[in-house]
């Protein structure tokens, strides 16, 4: 699975003398997500929820930290409540749907990749999540579509070539499939090799 955190560095001011306001907490949140203190970040959220308990980008952010910590349902009520405050909000379904993923739950996971897909149509990170859920629920040609859209972004995705591959290969498509693998392989994608081993050389 992509490495899918990227958090931004922010500029806090704080003094000892007032109490810290819900964007200073949330301030705080950021640095610590950057140091990958995860936990402490979920602390500075919710003081800033607790604070401000209507802003969207609070709940977005400790989402964040909660799928790092790997608290997929933690994470997925984070998201939902984000949606229901801002409806909009691409990076909700998004995450959302990842977190679904890993909870195996993945209708919910294809309902919010076509959401963020149809919000930012130039994610091709949805495209290519998508298709994963699509392979999960043996919808190998809606795949294979989803893949190639990414391909489509990135000539160069060999994890795309990959799926692509493993789809075509569930659908009977050997010759076509072992191509994508094989495009995985040159592309850097070790375990193509294993593939091609288990599905093309017979």
């Amino acid at each position: 699975m992509r490495k899918i955190f990227s958090f931004i560095t922010a500029l806090l001011m704080t003094s000892a003398g007032y109490s810290q306001t819900a964007m200073e907490y949330y301030g705080n949140g950021l640095a610590k997500s950057n140091l990958e203190d995860y936990r402490g970040a979920i602390a500075d959220y919710t003081k800033a929820i607790e604070i401000k308990p209507n802003a969207a980008l609070f709940y977005n952010a400790r989402g964040l930290a909660k799928l790092a910590l790997q608290d997929y349902s933690g994470a997925v009520a984070d998201y939902t409540k984000t949606i229901e405050l801002n409806l909009e909000y691409p990076n909700a379904y998004y995450f959302r749907g990842l977190a679904k993923l890993h909870l195996e739950d993945f209708m919910g996971a294809n309902s919010d990749y076509t959401k963020a897909i149809k919000l930012n149509p130039n994610n091709s990170a949805a495209y290519f999540e998508r298709g994963q859920a699509k392979f999960n629920l043996q919808d190998y040609m809606g795949a294979i579509a989803d893949y190639t859209e990414v391909i489509q972004f990135n000539p160069n995705d060999r994890l795309a070539y990959f799926g692509r591959g493993l789809s075509k290969i569930n659908l009977g498509q050997k010759n076509s499939g072992c191509l994508d693998f094989s495009k995985a392989g040159e592309l850097g994608y070790a375990e193509a090799y294993d593939a091609i081993k288990a599905f093309c050389n017979n």
